[in-house]
């Protein structure tokens, strides 16, 4: 009974990690398509008012998201919670042993910098 838990909860912890990485991927590529518009426009030589509404919907973007990776959070502390509650508080799903490396390509290596100086 032990072994199926533990395999139950690993295989729902892979999934967990690869949807977390997910959206962390969104949000990287969100934020590089949004900080691109207004270079785009001015390479373009327009007007500031030229595509406003677009970076405006592309920021909303952005910022849902942000709350959906807060919720994806939430999600998996309740997880943890429901871990405890099986009995399988010694697996260590979550802790900094599982969790997947940060990794940059050379695209994002600027954003990703700009996070780890802002944590």
């Amino acid at each position: 009974m032990l072994k199926q838990r533990r395999n139950a909860a690993e295989n729902l912890a892979k999934r967990l990690f690869a949807t977390e990485q997910a959206v962390d991927e969104a949000i990287c590529k969100m934020a590089d398509l949004a900080g691109y518009m207004p270079i785009a426009r001015t390479n373009a030589n327009l007007s500031a008012v030229v595509g406003q509404a677009a970076i405006s919907q592309a920021a909303e973007t952005l910022s849902a998201l942000v709350g959906a990776r807060g919720q994806l959070v939430a999600t998996h502390n309740r997880l943890a919670e429901t871990r405890d509650q099986i009995g399988l508080q010694a697996m260590a799903m979550g802790s900094d042993d599982m969790k997947p490396p940060v990794r940059a390509d050379k695209e994002h290596e600027k954003i990703v910098t700009l996070i780890d100086h802002a944590a």
